[in-house]
């Protein structure tokens, strides 16, 4: 059961991983869109806590499209359009996108 239960686990990770990057495809902007570089933006999002550096560096490589992408995405607009979005794209001097 517990080899099963790995599996079923791996295949759960790579669903989640292709609907990312099918997500990020959809703007036709693969490779300056990536969801998935923003984990570490997670904790800032949902906490309100200060971002990381690595979170401002990699949401500073996100273009706007990709970030309106992101905003109109049920999987991710929840994390977007949250009150500590504001604080983070502030925090990181980056402008919030306007869709």
């Amino acid at each position: 059961m517990a080899k099963t239960f790995s599996w079923a686990c791996a295949a759960l990770y790579l669903t989640l991983a292709a609907a990312v990057l099918c997500s990020s495809l959809h703007m036709g902007e693969a490779a300056a869109c990536d969801a998935t570089s923003l984990a570490s933006c997670l904790t800032a999002l949902s906490s309100g806590t200060a971002p990381s550096s690595q979170c401002c560096a990699n949401l500073r490589k996100q273009t706007p499209a990709c970030l309106c992408s992101y905003k109109n995405n049920p999987a991710f607009g929840s994390y977007i359009n949250s009150p500590n979005a504001r604080r983070v794209v502030s925090a990181c001097k980056v402008s919030y996108p306007s869709c």
